[in-house]
C-alpha cells in the first residue's frame, strides 16, 4: 500500500484537522511523506478556500513542522488549485511565490463568471441540481461539457503536477441524468486524458468518493485505470482527507484496483523531485 498521502486539507481551509494532527496520525501510520494540499483562495465569499490573508501563516506553519520532523517524515507544502478561467491568477505566480513543492489543478467551480457558477462539488446534491437547471437550462450534457472543456483549458494554459479528480462531475450526478458508458460521455473523459498524458500530468486514484459514500467508484473510474496504464499515464493514490482519521482510508482498494488495471508503480515526489516506486 502507497506509504504517503499528498492531497490533504487542514483546517486552514476546509478540513476539521490542524495540520500538527495530520502529521501525527501519519507517522503513527508510519507513512513516509505527507503533503498539504489546502485550497487556494477565490475571490468571493466561500466556505472551503483559504483565505488570502491567511497564506503566509499557512505556508510558515507547514515551513516550521517540516523542521521540527525532519528526521521523522518527509513535509510538503502545497496547494489544490482551483481553476476559474480569468478569474484566479497564473498558478505558476502562487507556487513561485509561496515557495509550494508541487500544485495540484482540480475544477469544483464550473463557468468564468462569479455571478454564474456552477458548484459541483460538496455534500448536497441539492446545489449541484440547483446549478444545473439555473446556469445550463437542465442540459447535463452542456454541464458536463463545459465540466471537461475548463479541465482541458487547465491543462493547456497552467503549469501544475497533479489533476485533481478529474471525472468529479459524476458524484452528483448518481445515474440520474447520465451514464459513464455514453458515448458522448466517454469522449469527454477521453479527450481531457488525451491532454493529461501529452502534459504529463500524474493522476489522482482519489478514494474520497467511496468512503464518504458519495459514490461508489473513484475519481477517475475503475474502468479508466487500464487505458491509463496502457497510456502510461502515471498514477498516486489519494484519500483526499479531511481529517486526520481519513488519512489512508481507501488505499488498500486502490492498491488492489491499480495492480489489476497492469500498473505496478506510483509516482511519488521526493526531495524536489518526482520518481517512482514499486506499488
Amino acid at each position: 500500500m502507497q506509504g504517503y498521502n499528498l492531497h490533504t486539507h487542514s483546517c486552514f481551509s476546509d478540513g476539521k484537522s490542524t495540520p500538527e494532527e495530520i502529521i501525527k496520525e501519519a507517522v503513527r501510520q508510519g507513512l513516509t511523506s505527507i503533503g498539504f494540499s489546502d485550497h487556494s483562495p477565490v475571490p468571493f465569499q466561500n466556505t472551503f478556500a483559504i483565505k488570502q490573508d491567511m497564506l503566509d501563516q499557512y505556508v510558515d506553519t507547514i515551513r516550521k513542522l517540516k523542521i521540527k520532523y525532519q528526521n521523522i517524515i518527509d513535509i510538503f507544502c502545497s496547494m489544490e488549485m482551483d481553476y476559474i478561467p480569468g478569474i484566479i491568477q497564473d498558478f505558476s505566480i502562487t507556487k513561485e511565490k509561496y515557495g509550494l513543492d508541487y500544485v495540484i489543478g482540480s475544477v469544483h467551480l464550473v463557468g468564468d463568471n462569479t455571478d454564474k457558477i456552477w458548484f459541483i462539488d460538496g455534500p448536497n446534491k441539492d446545489i449541484y441540481d440547483d446549478g444545473l437547471h439555473r446556469y445550463f437550462d437542465g442540459d447535463i450534457r452542456r454541464g458536463v461539457t463545459s465540466f471537461f472543456h475548463q479541465n482541458n483549458r487547465m491543462i493547456e494554459t497552467e503549469k501544475f503536477d497533479i489533476i485533481g479528480h478529474f471525472d468529479k462531475i459524476k458524484m452528483h450526478n448518481k445515474n440520474r441524468y447520465f451514464l459513464e458508458e455514453e458515448t458522448w460521455y466517454r469522449d469527454l473523459v477521453f479527450e481531457t486524458l488525451d491532454l493529461i498524458k501529452e502534459a504529463g500530468l500524474i493522476v489522482e486514484i482519489n478514494t474520497r468518493g467511496i468512503y464518504k459514500k458519495r459514490h461508489n467508484d473513484f475519481y477517475p473510474s475503475t474502468w479508466l485505470i487500464e487505458k491509463m496504464h496502457n497510456m502510461s499515464v502515471p498514477v498516486i493514490i489519494s484519500s483526499d482527507a479531511h481529517h486526520f482519521s481519513e488519512l489512508t482510508y481507501g488505499f488498500e482498494e486502490a492498491t488492489s484496483a491499480l495492480k489489476i488495471g497492469g500498473y505496478r508503480e506510483l509516482a511519488c515526489f521526493k526531495n524536489g523531485k518526482w520518481n517512482t516506486i514499486a506499488l
